[in-house]
């Protein structure tokens, strides 16, 4: 105890709700299970009450009901309301100690603080230094056994097999040179990537994780949370299935996987044994805590620092998109309000969707329209337009040419495109309630397999993630990421394209015959004050054009110049005459006695 006391300060622990401060001695003993112990003396203050959700700390609940009941815990005279401690306690964590005095789930290494402000972990002997991490390490399948259930809840513990990892290997090795210890004890028993794998995982669990780490792992269809509470150890498993073991608090009861958010789905599906959760640890942070909670959290930590934002109440934030409302329907000259509506919960339930319909239908100005109003701005929105030519190297990564600013030399460097620059921003943390539209302009121009690759397989399975082809990063779509692709029939016909992305996007027809395409030309002229002839010269033309997917849509007739002098006669003969010309090419059909301005005149003057 001489060591530890020249080694550590006292260490203070702010109780909520404005309390007065514990003050407890982190020592070099360990629990039961590896765990260092921490020690609060007689005399120190206690939270009367427990949040709703410490019940779910099942052995600190129960330690603190214990010592209230033999006294060792009681009514505090020191301080009016509050409870304080009679005799020296020594917990087997300074978590467990957090968690008994403040009546709620605590990370000790973080909640006790020396005087100067440093927390407690700090000032142990960790091998990585930063903020804590949260790490997932599989155990439900080690060599067929679930070691979750059978040894890890029951005994306190993480592990890894590392069977073939000899003797003496040190918590806090090198990369370098645990990759030779590998390539030793696996070079006949493991393929080359499996050992590489292996390296990474070793150097995790022995180098990156340390006390004070929230640790995941999935058994059953649960997934439990614990915190890390003391060093690596190796030892000899008799079964050689859990040669690598770290002390473990876990807590008692899991939550059901279905039920976690897509996007914490989606990172427990890639299929390593140890992955690094950080990027989600504020929706793991408070699982099974309740908004009420948070918020009284929030209030704490505001109290003494305005500022402060409680990451665990951001990651709450619903995705939404907004209504669209009667003055979006007005501004876009749409006929009703709803029929937005129904085009905003198709995005909602499928995330992808398509706008098809012959040129001229106002297919690219609405989504964009659309994508800028639920995003909530022009920020939140990237347009693509595919081609032929267009690639998966184009729209999603792959090695480029890049010309070094200062050598001048030229390399080929990997490069991510339009859809990873937008999947990177919507995924970043305080941006995940927010949608981000990406709208992609002649979608079936692509040789669309060719251009998703692997990511057609996201676009149906958002809960998942894939291994990329390129940079071998593990990667999943954001939840708050929706696809607007607009279709042009006159194109291609929308029955060549493939069943799979007829499954994965929504289709919605703008078409001449079908509102809101078919009387938004007349609602334009009447917004404008003009005489509604183009209107009715343009149903005369549609009518008399039999291939519905060639029909002509009315933004041709939706432009100022239109309505100069000659204006119409003009876009009638080098825009709308041309398209027909090709429609009907190889055919001997007089276009301009069908179609032109005087036929379609005629065809409208009454009868006599």
């Amino acid at each position: 105890m001489d060591d530890a006391s020249a080694r550590y300060p006292d260490f203070w622990l702010q109780l909520p709700n404005g309390g007065p401060k514990a003050r407890g001695r982190q020592t070099e003993e360990r629990g039961t299970n590896g765990s260092w112990r921490f020690i609060v003396g007689p005399g120190q203050p206690v939270r009367p009450d427990v949040v709703a959700s410490f019940v779910r700390v099942a052995s600190a609940h129960r330690l603190r009901e214990q010592l209230i009941d033999e006294g060792r815990i009681r009514q505090s005279l020191a301080w009016p309301g509050w409870l304080e401690t009679t005799a020296e306690i020594t917990f087997n964590s300074s978590s467990e100690a957090a968690a008994v005095l403040s009546g709620r789930s605590s990370n000790g290494w973080k909640d006790w603080k020396a005087e100067d402000g440093r927390p407690l972990g700090d000032f142990l002997p960790a091998v990585w230094w930063g903020p804590n991490r949260v790490w997932l390490v599989r155990g439900s399948n080690v060599n067929g056994l679930d070691l979750v259930q059978r040894l890890w809840l029951s005994e306190g513990r993480v592990t890894l097999a590392a069977s073939r990892l000899r003797q003496g290997v040190e918590q806090g090795i090198s990369k370098d040179q645990l990759r030779a210890v590998v390539e030793d004890g696996y070079e006949t028993t493991a393929t080359y990537n499996q050992r590489q794998q292996l390296v990474e995982e070793l150097y995790f669990f022995l180098s990156r994780m340390k006390p004070g780490d929230t640790v995941c792992t999935i058994s059953g269809g649960l997934l439990y949370v614990g915190a890390i509470t003391g060093e690596a150890t190796q030892s000899l498993s008799e079964d050689r299935r859990s040669n690598l073991r770290r002390p473990v608090e876990w807590q008692p009861s899991g939550f059901a996987y279905d039920e976690l958010p897509e996007e914490l789905q989606q990172k427990l599906s890639v299929q390593h044994d140890v992955v690094d959760l950080t990027s989600v640890q504020d929706l793991i942070d408070n699982l099974g805590v309740s908004d009420e909670e948070l918020f009284d959290l929030a209030a704490e930590a505001t109290e003494r620092d305005p500022s402060i934002e409680i990451p665990a109440l951001t990651a709450r934030r619903e995705l939404e998109l907004p209504e669209p409302t009667d003055e979006l329907a007005a501004k876009l000259l749409v006929h009703r309000p709803a029929w937005l509506r129904e085009v905003r919960d198709l995005l909602w339930d499928e995330r992808q969707l398509v706008l098809y319909g012959p040129p001229g239908t106002g297919k690219t100005y609405l989504a964009l329209e659309l994508a800028e109003f639920l995003g909530g701005g022009p920020e939140q929105v990237k347009l693509v337009q595919f081609h032929p030519a267009y690639a998966y190297e184009d729209f999603f990564e792959g090695f480029r040419p890049q010309e070094d600013p200062e050598t001048r030399d030229v390399a080929f460097r990997l490069t991510a495109g339009p859809l990873r620059e937008l999947a990177d921003l919507a995924s970043r943390e305080g941006n995940r309630h927010i949608p981000h539209f990406l709208v992609i302009d002649e979608i079936n121009r692509a040789n669309l397999a060719k251009v998703f690759g692997e990511l057609y397989f996201l676009l149906e399975y958002r809960n998942k993630s894939v291994r990329l082809t390129y940079s071998g990063d593990d990667f999943a779509l954001p939840p708050n990421l929706f696809v607007i692709g607009t279709m042009n029939t006159a194109d291609r016909s929308i029955a060549l394209v493939d069943t799979a992305m007829r499954r994965r996007f929504a289709f919605v027809e703008l078409s001449p015959r079908t509102e809101p395409t078919s009387g938004l030309l007349r609602r334009w002229l009447a917004d404008q004050a003009k005489d509604a002839e183009s209107a009715n010269l343009l149903d005369a033309l549609n009518s008399r054009i039999g291939d519905p997917d060639f029909q002509i849509g009315p933004s041709y007739l939706m432009k100022k110049g239109v309505y100069r002098d000659g204006g119409l006669e003009r876009t009638w003969r080098t825009k709308i005459l041309p398209l027909l010309e090709e429609h009907h090419y190889g055919e001997g059909i007089d276009i301009e006695k069908r179609y032109g301005l005087t036929a379609l005149r005629a065809s409208l003057e009454p009868q006599s």
